[in-house]
C-alpha cells in the first residue's frame, strides 16, 4: 500500500518530466521487479527482458534492457544526481554510430546498421537522456554503462525497423557492441567526451574570461595605484599591470589544457580486453579514429599502445592536472577583486563591483562579492577533483584501471564547472568592474613605499630611516626628508615624479624608451634650468630605476 502511494505521489508531482521519470525510476529499480502482480506493480506497464541470467522486469517505456535494470538494483548509490555525465552518454553515442558505421565493412547488415546508426545519434544529440540512469558508483570498468547504451540503441533501433523492444532483432551485444569490448569503448568514450567538452565549450569561455580582462587593463591602464606584496603596501604600478596579469594567467591556463589533447585523442577503441584486439578486426581500430574525427572535426588517432590507454588513465590525470592550475589562477584572480572591492566604507575599495542582487536578509542595502564567491567555489571542488582523479588515476592493478567512471565524473565536471564559472564570472563580475580612483589615489598618496624613488638618490639605508621616521611621526615622506638633511626639497620633488612618469610611459609591446627621452620628460615636470646636468642625471637614473622595478621585477 505504502508503495501505491510513493508511486501515485511521482506521477502527480509537479516537477518536471524529466525529474520525475528519473525519481520514478529509481523507485522502480528498488521495487518493481520483485512486486507482486497487485500492488505497485499494478500501477505501472512494464516488460520483460532476459540477459544470461534470465528474465528481468523493465519499465515499459524505458528503451533499457536487462543488464540496466540488474545495475540499477545493485547499486542503488547516491540517486539521480549521480548520474552518468550526459557529455560522456552522448559521446557514446557518437562512439557507437561510428562503430557500426566502420562494422559494414566487417559484415554488419547495413539495414540494421544504418538503424543503429540513427538510434545512436539520437543518443547523441540528447535525445534519449531519460534512458540512461545509472549512477557512477557502479562497476569501475563502465561495463554497466556500455550495456545501457547498447541496450538503448538496440531496442531503439528495432523499433525503428518495426520490430518490438527485446525482441533482439537488434542486438546489444553482438550488433551495437560488434568488435567492442567495455575495456576499450568506455574509456574511448571517456577521451571523446573530453576533448568535447573542452574544445567546444571550456576553452571558448576561458578565451572570453581572457579578453574581458585584456580590455579592463586597457581600460585602467592610466590609473597607478600602490603595490601591495605580502599583502603590505609597496611600490606603485598600473592597475591595468595587475589586469594583465590576471589575463594572462588565464591564458596560460588555456595554453596548459591545450597541451593535454594530444593524449586525450589517442584512443583505446580496438583494444578490446586486455589491449591485445582480441575479437577486433585488423584495421578497425585506424578506421574508427578516422571515422570519429570526420564525425567531430577534432583529430582523434589509435593508441600507439593499446595496453597502457586500457590499464592507465595518465591522460586523464594529465589534463585534471591542467584543470587544477587554473583553478588556482581564478581563485587568485577572485580573491583578488573580491578583496580590492571590500568596503564599501571600510575595506580597500580600489575597486567597484557590479551590482547583482542584494547581499543579505538582514543587513539592507548590503552587496555582496558573489560571483567572487561562486568561482572560489567552483575551484574549491575541482581541486577536490583532481585529488580524487590522481588517486583514481593511481589504481591501474594489471591490465585494467577500474575507476573510469570516477575519472570520467570527476573531470568532465571540473571543465563543466570551470567553463560555466568563466562565463559567469566575466558577463557578471569582470565586464562591469569600476576603478574607483580616489580611494586609489588616497593610498596612494598616503604609501611609505614611494620612498623606493630614494634609493638611488641617497641609498637605501637612508631612505629606509626617511621612512621609518614618516611613520613613527605621522609625517610625510618629504618633511622627514628634509628634517634629516637628506634631500634639498627641490632634490625630493624631482625624486618623486615615478607616479607622473609612468603615466606617459608606453607599454610593454612598444620600444623602451631612452635616457634621452626620459630626461625630457624629467625637464617637462621639474623645469629644470639648462645647465643643471647633476639633477637631470640623478632624476633619470631614478626614473629609470623605478620603471625598471615596476615593469621588469
Amino acid at each position: 500500500m505504502a508503495s501505491m502511494m510513493v508511486v501515485r505521489r511521482l506521477l502527480r508531482s509537479p516537477s518536471s518530466s524529466l525529474r520525475t521519470s528519473r525519481a520514478l525510476g529509481a523507485f522502480v529499480v528498488r521495487h518493481i521487479s520483485d512486486a507482486p502482480e497487485s500492488g505497485a506493480a499494478g500501477l505501472l506497464k512494464w516488460r520483460e527482458e532476459k540477459d544470461t541470467m534470465g528474465a528481468i522486469k523493465v519499465p515499459h517505456d524505458r528503451y533499457w534492457g536487462a543488464q540496466t535494470q540488474r545495475s540499477l538494483q545493485n547499486f542503488e548509490i547516491g540517486g539521480h544526481q549521480h548520474r552518468m555525465p550526459e557529455q560522456l552518454i552522448r559521446a557514446y553515442g557518437v562512439l557507437k554510430k561510428c562503430c557500426a558505421k566502420v562494422n559494414m565493412e566487417y559484415g554488419l547488415d547495413p539495414t540494421k546498421a544504418k538503424a543503429i546508426m540513427q538510434a545512436a545519434q539520437e543518443v547523441a544529440d540528447g535525445k534519449l537522456d531519460d534512458h540512461f540512469p545509472l549512477v557512477v558508483w557502479q562497476t569501475g570498468s563502465g561495463t554497466q554503462t556500455n550495456m545501457n547504451v547498447n541496450e538503448v540503441i538496440a531496442n531503439r533501433a528495432a523499433e525503428i525497423l518495426g520490430h518490438p523492444w527485446g525482441s533482439k532483432f537488434i542486438h546489444p551485444n553482438d550488433h551495437v557492441n560488434m568488435g567492442q569490448s567495455s575495456n576499450d569503448s568506455f574509456p574511448t568514450a571517456m577521451h571523446v567526451a573530453a576533448m568535447l567538452e573542452a574544445h567546444t565549450k571550456l576553452v571558448p569561455k576561458l578565451s572570453g574570461l581572457q579578453k574581458a580582462l585584456e580590455e579592463k587593463s586597457k581600460e585602467f591602464w592610466d590609473i597607478v595605484k600602490i603595490g601591495r606584496t605580502h599583502t603590505m603596501d609597496a611600490v606603485p604600478l598600473r592597475l591595468g599591470n595587475v589586469f594583465s596579469a590576471y589575463a594572462t594567467q588565464v591564458q596560460y591556463g588555456v595554453e596548459r589544457i591545450e597541451a593535454t589533447y594530444d593524449k586525450l585523442l589517442q584512443l583505446a577503441q580496438g583494444g578490446t580486453a586486455v589491449g591485445s584486439g582480441l575479437n577486433s578486426k585488423k584495421g578497425f581500430d585506424v578506421k574508427l579514429a578516422a571515422e570519429l574525427a570526420n564525425e567531430t572535426g577534432l583529430q582523434f588517432k589509435t593508441a600507439p599502445n593499446k595496453f597502457e590507454a586500457l590499464a592507465a588513465n595518465d591522460a586523464y590525470v594529465f589534463s585534471s592536472g591542467a584543470l587544477n592550475t587554473v583553478a588556482v589562477s581564478l581563485m587568485k584572480i577572485a580573491n583578488d577583486i573580491r578583496l580590492l572591492g571590500s568596503g564599501p566604507r571600510c575595506g580597500l575599495g580600489e575597486l567597484e563591483l557590479p551590482s547583482n542582487e542584494p547581499g543579505s536578509s538582514i543587513m539592507p542595502g548590503k552587496v555582496n562579492p558573489t560571483q567572487c564567491e561562486a568561482v572560489t567555489m567552483v575551484c574549491c571542488q575541482v581541486m577536490g577533483n583532481h585529488v580524487a582523479i590522481t588517486v583514481g588515476g593511481s589504481q591501474g592493478h594489471f591490465e585494467l584501471n577500474v575507476y573510469k567512471p570516477l575519472l570520467a565524473n570527476g573531470l568532465l565536471m571540473s571543465m563543466r564547472l570551470l567553463g560555466d564559472a568563466s562565463e559567469s564570472f566575466r558577463k557578471n563580475c569582470v565586464v562591469g568592474l569600476k576603478a574607483n580612483e580616489a580611494k586609489i589615489s588616497e593610498y596612494l598618496e598616503q604609501s611609505l613605499m614611494l620612498v623606493t624613488a630614494l634609493n638611488p638618490v641617497i641609498g637605501y639605508d637612508k631612505a629606509a630611516a626617511v621612512a621609518k621616521k614618516a611613520h613613527k611621526e605621522q609625517t610625510t615622506l618629504k618633511a622627514a626628508a628634509l628634517e634629516l638633511g637628506y634631500l634639498t626639497e627641490q632634490q625630493f620633488d624631482e625624486a618623486f615624479l615615478l607616479h607622473m612618469l609612468i603615466i606617459e610611459q608606453r607599454r610593454e609591446s612598444e620600444k623602451v624608451w631612452d635616457e634621452r627621452k626620459l630626461s625630457l620628460i624629467f625637464q617637462k615636470y621639474t623645469n629644470t634650468r639648462e645647465g643643471s646636468e647633476k639633477g637631470i642625471r640623478n632624476g633619470t637614473n631614478c626614473i629609470i630605476s623605478s620603471i625598471y622595478v615596476i615593469y621588469w621585477s
